[in-house]
């Protein structure tokens, strides 16, 4: 699903195997198999750097520490202990990506400039290691002589074997973005929250590009020891992991294409310049300004810039799409939402204080009250974004109050925003395939191609399939609404939370929303919403609930609700 095309898959294999052949036939002089080496060994490690940062938007500044981890475990191990290169390979590998996953339990929770604080402090204190423990590292004289394996002796043919690793590293990282993992971290990077209420667990997520970057560094810096036989600790020390971002930065860190872009233009651009050496400052001047004229000119990199230039506009789908069917789980109990005694109080500010409803199957509960009345954070507390301070909330019998965001999805409920949050890198369809891949959605488990047909059949069903390739930037706000609740009507959820969907909207947009939640109401799925509007909240709703300062103060048929004194005295300030 949401695979790239085979006609660019071929001609990447093609270009891999002509450079791998290249390698392992062409003669080159020492220095410019050097320059290749350090490039393709380089460009392993910033494949990393495009999945912590380019994927899922987290700081990484310790890249070139996981480098060393490899590079020292094979050094070590064929050196002092004579183990056999790829066990020391693997060994290395491991032990970055248990290092990176180790950092990032510790740290992830931080994020932004906390977690560029910790990794610029792991960097720092690993240099100091391999400098000082001298028995177990060799300290600042290094390590020579560092074993290669069988097969591959020559320099020509571990070169060859290194640009192969390239080769399969930036596959592993294109496919990676292209599938469920990649999407998720995606998610995360665009928007956390919404991505958490879309059942992905952001922790996990980050997590887990932090160790794969780390374990890719480990891959690095294992084939560059035994590349050129000798390191020593000032390879590897922050100013290297701020070379390693530059160049992911410069190529373009979303794809690896422009890692391993911006990798070589780093490594070649200083050897172009090596004429104007004998001036002093000169060489280093237009080396800078040329990096600084790059960024600034070309902000997603060279290889963003020529995507741009070079892009098509997105097709409409060929064929039409299946109808949307709506079949929530259904414990056959008549209650679908129970909230008990639930309370929020943030300090001594009761946002909700006690309070109690349920929702019935099928039916379009509506939560209303004047605004500060507690609504959005009622249902933040529902979907657990908050965490209650007393109180319990249960779906379809099953209480929910102890599990985290992404859990409460997976047990059935899925939400909108107030304002509108959509992962704004990606198109319309890959916003709704994460609403449609969420666990425990059975009409969609374990089967790519009825997670990407539900994600088309949603977006159909609001209105939008025809422009499903378009990214979300290019959508109308009415529109960016109804992408919203496609992706949460694509999750399958037994109850779907909408949080003031007419916000913002005109009338026209008001009377098609009106009409969406007929339909879907329609097909029997249970709907909590929230609205200022009181013209669509009559119009849609067979139960209301209101707040006020937190308390409920009316609870019962809309009719009914709509004429009671307390709740006309909310709302105007008067019966």
């Amino acid at each position: 699903m949401m695979r790239g095309s085979l006609p660019g898959l071929s001609i990447y294999a093609l270009v891999a195997v002509v450079a791998v052949a290249l390698a392992a036939t062409v003669k080159t002089d020492a220095y410019v198999a050097n320059i290749l080496m350090q490039a393709a060994t380089y460009a392993i490690a910033v494949f990393g750097i495009s999945i912590v940062l380019g994927l899922c938007g987290q700081i990484n500044l310790a890249q070139a520490a996981f480098f060393a981890v490899g590079a020292y475990a094979v050094a070590l191990g064929t050196v002092d202990y004579s183990l056999p290169f790829w066990l020391c390979l693997l060994v290395g590998v491991g032990l970055a990506f248990a290092s990176g996953a180790l950092l990032g339990l510790s740290t992830l929770r931080l994020g932004g400039h906390y977690l560029a604080m910790v990794t610029i402090s792991f960097q720092q204190i690993l240099t100091v290691v391999l400098i000082n423990a001298i028995r177990f590292t060799h300290g600042p004289d290094g390590v020579s002589s560092i074993g290669r394996p069988a097969g591959f002796q020559s320099s020509q043919a571990f070169l060859a074997l290194a640009i192969a690793a390239m080769a399969i590293s930036g596959y592993f990282v294109w496919r990676l973005g292209r599938s469920r993992l990649g999407r998720a971290m995606r998610a995360v990077r665009d928007n956390e929250l919404a991505a958490s209420a879309a059942g992905v667990d952001v922790f996990r997520t980050k997590l887990t590009a932090f160790a794969l970057s780390a374990a890719l560094g480990g891959l690095g810096g294992g084939l560059f020891a035994g590349g050129f036989s000798y390191i020593s600790p000032d390879q590897f020390a922050f100013a290297d992991s701020i070379v390693l971002m530059t160049m992911a930065l410069l190529g373009g860190v979303a794809s690896p294409v422009g890692s391993a872009l911006g990798t070589g233009l780093l490594i070649l651009i200083p050897e172009w310049l090596r004429f104007l050496k004998s001036v002093p400052g000169l060489y280093l001047a237009i080396y800078g300004a040329a990096v600084v004229l790059i960024v600034i000119f070309m902000p997603d990199g060279v290889w963003g810039f020529v995507g741009r230039l070079f892009a098509r506009a997105p097709r409409a789908p060929s064929s039409a799409a299946e109808p949307l069917m709506l079949a929530p789980a259904d414990s056959g109990g008549e209650i679908a939402l129970e909230v008990r005694d639930l309370a929020k109080h943030f300090g001594g500010l009761k946002a909700v204080d006690g309070v109690d409803f349920r929702v019935r199957r099928g039916q379009v509960h509506a939560l209303i009250g004047p605004n500060g009345s507690g609504k959005t954070t009622m249902l933040n507390v529902v979907t657990g974004l908050y965490r209650a301070t007393r109180g319990a909330v249960s779906v379809d019998g099953v209480d929910l109050t102890a599990l985290p965001p992404h859990k409460r999805t997976t047990a059935g409920l899925a939400r909108t925003f107030q304002n509108i949050r959509l992962f704004r890198s990606m198109s319309a369809l890959e916003n709704v395939v994460i609403g449609a891949e969420r666990d425990g959605n059975r009409l969609t488990v374990g089967d790519a191609s009825a997670v990407l047909a539900r994600a088309r059949s949603a977006l159909a069903f609001v209105g939008l399939e025809e422009r499903m390739h378009q990214p979300i930037p290019s959508f109308s706000y009415g529109h960016q609404r109804l992408i919203e609740i496609a992706r949460a009507l694509a999750a399958n959820p037994t109850v779907l939370l909408l949080d003031e969907p007419a916000a913002g909207l005109n009338l026209t947009e008001k009377k098609a929303l009106h009409d969406l939640l007929d339909r879907i109401a329609a097909q029997g799925l249970t709907i909590l919403i929230i609205d200022h509007d009181m013209t669509l909240i009559a119009g849609v709703a067979h139960h209301l609930t209101v707040l006020n300062f937190g308390k409920r103060i009316a609870d019962g048929a809309t009719a009914e609700v709509l004429r009671q004194p307390a709740v006309v005295a909310a709302y105007l300030g008067a019966a």
